[in-house]
């Protein structure tokens, strides 16, 4: 994932109120191989693409592959982002899609995932990572939401309520397509604006000015490109647009917008859960 915007409420209670909401679009090269949002059959409940381009290494992952953001019916979240920093990239790291599918497949807590994460985290390039337990079926126990990156100095970090983004850099860190996505993110949501709408903001291939460009190690005309919210280029652009909601009383919506070379359109999915039943 590359671009993501969400809000968090974790003290939302009264029946149908919104949670979560994910907007977020996925940029990879057009040659990667990649499966789209699905019920996975060999994880029954857990809802997510899958990314093939990487073999899995990880041991809690029992031959499943990564994956850039997930959600199971039993209300665990988890989302990964790259951090762009080209002069720390090496070649013989772990897939960081696998650090979310290993949180949904199994039932660890969060924040004693994100610490076993954390004393593995430089077997992997830099990621931010976000993961969510958002319906907590202990007693007295709270929905969470954390944030951990392996190019910050900081531990994981618990999540207050608010609305956040983040791209290739760590978490709300202003660059003008997060800025830019954060503030018509939240006029949707003022609005109580429907999946399109989110949709229609994703889909914003606005770059930003020279003057406004990040200097993330990469030629300018490349930052240009990758300063859109929906990125475009011959060989790499945004693969996907997801939006996901979910709600107090457990339902949730997830949905997938895929892109191929060209801005073809390679079709929607749509997953719904709903009191037990996920229906497509």
């Amino acid at each position: 994932m590359c671009l993501m915007v969400f809000h968090w409420s974790p003290q939302s209670q009264e029946v149908q109120a919104q949670r979560l909401v994910v907007a977020a679009n996925r940029d990879e090269f057009f040659h990667r191989p990649t499966e789209s949002l699905q019920e996975w059959t060999e994880k029954p409940g857990l809802l997510a693409g899958r990314d093939l381009g990487a073999e899995p290494r990880h041991a809690a992952l029992q031959g499943l592959y990564g994956t850039w953001m997930g959600v199971t019916r039993s209300g665990r979240f988890a989302a990964v982002t790259n951090v762009r920093r080209p002069s720390e990239k090496r070649p013989q790291t772990l897939s960081r899609g696998e650090l979310v599918t290993a949180f949904l497949a199994q039932d660890l807590p969060c924040a004693e995932y994100l610490l076993e994460v954390q004393a593995r985290a430089n077997r992997y390039n830099g990621f931010n990572l976000l993961v969510g337990d958002l319906l907590p079926l202990l007693p007295r126990a709270e929905p969470q939401l954390w944030w951990y990156s392996n190019r910050s100095h900081h531990a994981p970090l618990k999540l207050g309520p608010g609305t956040y983004g983040l791209s290739n850099a760590l978490l709300d860190t202003p660059w003008p397509k997060v800025t830019r996505t954060v503030a018509r993110f939240s006029t949707a949501l003022a609005a109580q604006s429907g999946a399109d709408t989110f949709f229609d903001l994703l889909a914003d291939h606005h770059q930003a000015p020279d003057h406004e460009l990040p200097q993330t190690g990469v030629s300018l005309e490349w930052e240009r490109t990758l300063s859109a919210p929906f990125v475009h280029s011959e060989n790499y652009g945004t693969r996907s647009s997801q939006w996901l909601e979910v709600r107090s009383d457990g339902s949730l919506d997830y949905q997938e917008k895929r892109f191929g070379p060209g801005l073809t359109n390679l079709g929607v999915t749509r997953l719904q859960h709903k009191r037990g039943l996920v229906n497509k």
